[in-house]
């Protein structure tokens, strides 16, 4: 509907939806000494007609505003910066790509910032008088005239940080490290450094770190009292952090629009501090750059080099194989490496010929786990090969191969501790699916 409307300014859509809400009824009451009637007013709650209507305002894009249709006629405005910002780069003829409810990358960042940082509660309130003026609602002229006004109040505000990934990719790798090593942020020592507020016994808990799942999308979320701060992967290609203050008296501030510059500095210093708090304790990205390296084939100087998969028996011989010579001076040859690998490949060593040791030798090189010693024909071990090849072979050996077959009921006939925990994760998954009876 938003696609087919035309107008930069203008009602779009108009809605009607029974909600509950607080209203306020009147009861009769009486007087305990002259046992007179009288109404008297009390607080409650009731299912009644709210009316929305959305629109699209040329400064602040689309918006929408709600009205109550019951005594005292509450009111809600809901607007999106983001939005905003995108109106102003529009109106500025500044290029922009957009990322949902988020600027992806932008022509001018500077007056993008000064766009976002312009935003203020000034504006806001002049949007919400120039669409009363235009809508219907339930305070008349008279009523207005004599004082009866909307006012504007923080019912709910989010702050967000979103740091565009320059590897999307390997961005998803990186948060889910992120989420691995800081499962302790929602503790009260954690907490209180991110919103810089001392955690006592009779702060609000419950202090928590949850980590939800949307289908394959994994988000980090931290409580403070009613303010929620919300960390996850968006679309791909951004790290998004969001600070929701839903009660502003947590930070004994008041619900006046006036105080909109100090609830964005508590909620963007506590996406900022969040990012300072959160520790990794390597690389995650470079770590897995590195794997999927040596996984696939890959072009090198101009040269194809094949793949070294960790699984293949032929490249960990070829592994073990280079580790001996790791201490000799003088490095390897073509001959020695030759008859080591015929060994462990349990080969004749007239087999390997010298052409095919020279292939893996190329690919050892190309690849940068050994290099060649100037002027001869012999080789020696990289730090990066030293490393690759005994992290590759030893965690093959001992935790692939080796966990795999005590994992398998087939290969493992005597009970191990792994196996027990694999038969009993298989029978508690079944008892459940019995238990809620469903299909195979």
């Amino acid at each position: 509907m938003r696609a087919k409307f035309p107008q930069q300014d203008g009602v779009v859509f108009v809605g009607k939806a029974q909600e509950k809400c607080t209203v306020y009824r009147t009861e009769k009451r009486h007087n305990p000494k002259t046992h007179r009637a009288y109404a008297w007013i009390v607080k409650s709650t009731a299912l009644v007609n709210h009316y929305y209507f959305y629109c699209v305002d040329e400064n602040f894009g689309p918006f929408f505003l709600k009205f109550c249709s019951y005594f005292p006629y509450n009111a809600k405005l809901c607007l999106n910066g983001h939005e905003y910002a995108k109106q102003q780069l529009e109106r500025n003829q500044i290029a922009y790509q957009a990322l949902d409810n988020g600027i992806r990358s932008c022509a001018d960042p500077q007056r993008l910032q000064q766009i976002c940082d312009a935003l203020s509660a000034a504006k806001i309130d002049a949007l919400l008088r120039k669409w009363l003026r235009r809508l219907p609602h339930p305070y008349p002229a008279a009523d207005r005239a004599a004082g009866y006004r909307y006012q504007l109040s923080i019912w709910q505000i989010e702050l967000s940080l979103t740091q565009v990934l320059d590897r999307p990719v390997s961005g998803r790798i990186f948060f889910e490290q992120v989420i691995r090593e800081n499962l302790d942020l929602g503790r009260p020592k954690q907490v209180q450094l991110i919103f810089d507020r001392s955690v006592t016994k009779a702060t609000p808990g419950p202090f928590r770190t949850r980590v939800l799942t949307d289908g394959v999308i994994p988000s980090l979320h931290i409580d403070y009292k009613g303010t929620r701060i919300k960390q996850y992967h968006k679309e791909g290609q951004a790290l998004r952090t969001e600070t929701t203050i839903n009660n502003t008296r947590d930070f004994y501030i008041g619900k006046s629009i006036a105080n909109l510059p100090a609830l964005r500095k508590i909620g963007f210093q506590a996406n900022r501090r969040v990012l300072q708090v959160q520790t990794i304790t390597h690389d995650s990205i470079l770590a897995e750059e590195t794997l999927q390296q040596l996984q696939r084939p890959r072009m090198v100087e101009g040269q194809r080099v094949s793949a070294l998969h960790i699984a293949d028996p032929n490249v960990q011989a070829l592994w073990n194989a280079v580790l001996m010579f790791d201490l000799l001076p003088a490095g390897f040859s073509n001959r020695q490496l030759r008859a080591h690998l015929a060994q462990l490949l349990g080969q004749p060593e007239e087999t390997l010929t010298q052409g095919r040791m020279s292939y893996h030798l190329r690919r050892l090189r190309l690849h940068g786990l050994i290099q060649r010693i100037p002027k001869t024909h012999r080789y020696r071990l990289t730090d990066f090969g030293l490393r690759t090849a005994v992290f590759c072979t030893r965690s093959y050996a001992r935790i692939f191969r080796h966990g795999l077959g005590m994992a398998l009921p087939a290969a493992s006939p005597v009970p191990n501790p792994l196996l027990h925990s694999f038969n009993k994760l298989t029978n508690t998954i079944h008892a459940w699916v019995d238990h809620a009876k469903l299909a195979a």
